[in-house]
């Protein structure tokens, strides 16, 4: 590579670190809006005081930041309300590419759940392209303790409000189900939709509330790749939190 080459090079490199620390100062003004100082945001972020100050200047210039008051702090400003009005999207618009990709690395039937009370609803479906697939409408819905993609929402919430939510006690059995759920991050069952099917489950923590994905396949075919879908559903939660979470992740400094 010559010189010149290796200038623009580094220059690219240059220009997406900045991006990246701009987006890691905005989200940590978004975790508080009351407004965080100078010194605050540096060590939330892990960078140099002066490296955050020019950042955000630049981002003060655009309104995507401005003051929180006369202590000098710094909050997100009226650009980000702007632009978040003109690109309003809802759950599915925001997760459908990823529950593509999910279906089309698998090649199995995938979907998308909320819960709703004590019941599951798929609220949108990817259906794969082969012969024999699992096929079920979108609105069908089940108890949440009766499928993966309930008992999943469920582990994500606290004991408080699986109670509320749910006509009858959880008895000891399901609460342990649960809690071994909420330790592999992955919910499964064979039978539970139709015989012949399994089905594979992981709940997604979004700014949106909480939703669950799931595979639907014939348990021919799942059980030999149980740990194929396994990591491919660990792999789209953390795609989709990491875009949408509740709590986005700081990255790229």
């Amino acid at each position: 590579m010559s010189q010149p080459d290796e200038a623009i090079e580094v220059g690219k490199q240059a220009g997406i670190q900045v991006i990246a620390r701009a987006a890691a100062i905005m989200r940590a003004l978004g975790n508080n809006p009351q407004g965080l100082s100078l010194a605050a945001i540096a060590q939330l972020v892990e960078l140099p005081r002066s490296t955050v100050q020019r950042i955000i200047n630049a981002l003060v210039d655009e309104f995507m930041v401005e003051s929180s008051g006369p202590s000098g702090g710094f909050r997100l400003g009226p650009a980000l309300g702007h632009l978040i009005n003109q690109t309003q999207c809802d759950i599915i618009s925001l997760t459908k590419s990823r529950l593509a990709e999910l279906a089309g690395q698998l090649q199995e039937s995938v979907c998308l759940c909320r819960r709703v009370g004590d019941k599951v609803h798929v609220i949108d479906r990817i259906v794969a392209e082969r012969e024999l697939r699992v096929v079920f409408p979108i609105g069908v819905h089940a108890s949440v303790l009766c499928v993966p993609a309930g008992m999943v929402l469920l582990a994500a919430d606290e004991a408080a409000v699986i109670d509320s939510a749910l006509p009858v006690p959880l008895s000891l059995e399901t609460r342990q189900q649960l809690k071994e759920i909420r330790r592999s991050g992955v919910a499964f069952g064979t039978d539970d939709v139709l015989e012949g099917v399994s089905t594979y489950a992981v709940a997604l923590d979004t700014y949106l509330g909480f939703f669950s994905v799931a595979v639907v396949a014939p348990t021919s075919r799942a059980a030999p790749r149980a740990e194929v879908f396994r990591q491919a559903l660990l792999e789209c939660k953390h795609s989709v939190e990491r875009a949408i979470g509740r709590t986005p992740e700081l990255c790229g400094r």
